[in-house]
């Protein structure tokens, strides 16, 4: 039993890599789960699987999130942007550019930190439902909005992640070529475990998940003028199916990652049976410590596994070191 709690939710794993455990299910990729990633190395061959930062373009996928803007540094009273050093000293033949930048850090390529989506709940069986987070960290207490509208996650930051690193074997399932672009398909367990047992794929403890549906494609192709149609396009999990959810649960994957906006199907009607906007999210993120990867770039990648007769590859995608974040962008590598 945690100090933070006496009550974990149903189905939660709370407790179970210690009382103050932060980085959930990422505790199963240990030295022998890197090994098995570096087993998977056979040609050298690498993938970056980041889209360009400034993709999709707009906030239509998130009204509430934006590109990346650059501006320069000021020094010396100007910009320090093709600055030329001269102005300095008649002699000096240096120019200098340096710059910084407003980032909504789960605007593109990112991952979702454990201090992302968390619930109410009654930890502490007096049926006052409390505002948490995975573990039974608190918001208010461990993550914090303070008056000057500074945030930060003391608990539960995106540097834990960073700092375990993540780096070993991913499995990649194609539901590209099983289930098409339109209309968008909700993949539930029958229907992926029809895919693996096609294609072959074993997906073991340790693993990271990562499903390409085809959406990187399209982002890509719309080159920063996106439309609706990526809303109605290409396949999600679907997040209200409790055997999905089980077999997440029970297959032991350390993360999952998807080149789509959060891996199940969002702004869709909630049924009257649920109290999550985002059960997958809930199931993974608050109950499991399952970190999730969002808008990946994944299309290269899956084309050469399948030409290749392969499903699996060394992964390598650590999130910024940025302490107290709740997500963050990543530029992750495959290599095979």
């Amino acid at each position: 039993m945690s100090k933070r709690w006496s009550k974990r939710p149903e189905g939660a794993n709370w407790g179970d890599f210690g009382e103050n455990d932060q980085l959930g299910r990422l505790n199963l990729i240990d030295q022998a789960k890197v090994l098995q990633g570096a087993a998977e190395i056979r040609t050298g061959k690498t993938f970056c699987l980041s889209l360009p930062l400034d993709y999709p373009g707009g906030n239509l996928l998130s009204p509430v999130r934006f590109p990346p803007q650059l501006r320069p540094v000021i020094r010396n009273d100007e910009p320090y942007y093709n600055y030329e050093w001269r102005k300095k000293d008649a002699k000096l033949t240096d120019i200098a550019a340096d710059d910084v930048v407003l980032l909504h850090t789960q605007y593109s390529t990112q991952w979702d930190g454990l201090a992302h989506r968390g619930s109410l709940f009654d930890v502490n069986g007096d049926n006052q439902p409390e505002p948490v987070y995975y573990n039974g960290f608190s918001a208010g207490k461990d993550i914090i909005l303070s008056d000057d509208s500074s945030v930060a996650a003391h608990a539960l930051g995106i540097e834990k992640m960073a700092a375990h690193g993540v780096q070993g074997r991913g499995v990649l399932v194609d539901l590209f070529s099983h289930c098409g672009d339109f209309p968008r398909k909700e993949v539930g367990y029958d229907d992926l475990m029809r895919i693996l047992e096609a294609d072959g794929i074993v997906v073991e403890r340790g693993d990271i998940l990562c499903l390409w549906t085809g959406l990187d494609r399209m982002i890509l192709g719309m080159k920063k003028q996106p439309d609706s149609s990526l809303k109605e396009a290409c396949a999600v999990l679907d997040g209200h199916d409790k055997r999905l959810l089980q077999w997440i649960t029970d297959s032991g994957i350390a993360a999952i990652a998807s080149d789509n906006l959060a891996i199940e199907n969002v702004g869709i009607a909630i049924p009257d049976c649920c109290t999550t906007t985002l059960p997958l999210h809930e199931h993974c993120l608050f109950k499991l410590g399952i970190h999730l990867g969002e808008l990946w770039h994944l299309a290269e990648l899956a084309a050469w596994l399948k030409a290749n007769g392969r499903s699996r590859f060394m992964l390598t995608a650590p999130p910024l070191r940025l302490t107290g974040a709740v997500g963050s962008p990543v530029t992750p590598i495959a290599t095979v």
